[in-house]
């Protein structure tokens, strides 16, 4: 009797079972994820980019509504003709084509690339941001929904049931002992 409870100890620690290793996949994968989703947001801001997503359709087919737009800072001097960038206008950030360059005057003369006529408002030199230097279609949705108080929670929630894994798995191993 006693041996054959000892040869059931045996086995338990041998094994370890499954459900501890599906436990720890589990919460590496969804600890993975929440690194995933946040890269594209918080990493180019480590290198200088701005990032801002796209609402208008101005720029289509270039920059498709929804996408994120990862913009550096460049002084308005080295800004050339026919470079896509980011300027203030009217309290918001918009991205156009630069048409033309007034030295001169300081100004730009800019265009969305699905506008028919140039803007209106000629851009001064100092409400450039800088140079659109390159972007991602569709990322801009999922930044909307992380950045929002709602999506926060949410990402919170999610990254404290990937640790709660792999706690569960920690724990099952220890009751296997």
């Amino acid at each position: 009797m006693a041996e054959a409870e000892t040869m059931r100890k045996e086995e338990k620690k041998k094994g370890g079972g499954i459900l501890p290793a599906v436990c720890n996949i589990l919460g590496t994968l969804i600890l993975f994820s929440v690194i995933l989703l946040c890269i594209p947001v918080t990493l180019p801001k480590l290198f200088g980019y701005q990032i801002y997503d796209v609402v208008s359709g101005s720029m289509e087919p270039e920059i498709p509504v929804d996408s994120v737009v990862y913009v550096k800072e460049t002084l308005p001097e080295e800004i050339k003709e026919g470079d896509v960038a980011a300027f203030r206008s009217s309290g918001s950030v918009i991205i156009h084509r630069i048409v033309e360059k007034r030295i001169v005057e300081g100004q730009f003369i800019t265009k969305g690339d699905a506008n028919t006529q140039v803007d209106i408002e000629k851009i001064p030199y100092d409400a450039m941001i800088g140079v659109v230097t390159f972007h991602i279609p569709f990322l801009g949705v999922v930044m909307t929904v992380l950045t929002s108080n709602v999506g926060k929670a949410y990402l919170i929630c999610y990254a404290a049931s990937g640790a709660m894994f792999y706690m569960l798995a920690g724990r099952l191993k220890e009751e296997r002992k």
